[in-house]
């Protein structure tokens, strides 16, 4: 497995009512072992999270389910990223 960082970042989209689904869909993520980490950014321009996959090609398959994603309220970028310490 390994580790890709997600940065999500609000577009004019963005509305409140997609928090409660995104964090369900967290929740069920961090359920079957996938979900590190995950937190807003205090300025409210978005958030980011860890999470762990197969391949690229399957974080992004995975992110792609996210509501913040497929309602257009957010921006994903995702990284595959190698912790060093």
């Amino acid at each position: 497995m390994r580790k890709y960082l997600v940065m999500a970042m609000r577009t004019p989209r963005f509305d409140d009512s997609v928090i409660v689904p995104h964090k369900e869909w967290l929740a069920d993520v961090r359920e079957r072992g996938q979900l590190v980490e995950s937190g807003k950014f205090t300025d409210s321009t978005g958030g980011a999270y860890v999470i762990t996959a197969e391949s690229l090609s399957a974080a992004q398959e995975l992110i792609h389910t996210d509501p913040i994603h497929t309602t257009g309220a957010s921006e994903l970028t995702i990284y595959e990223w190698e912790i060093t310490g």
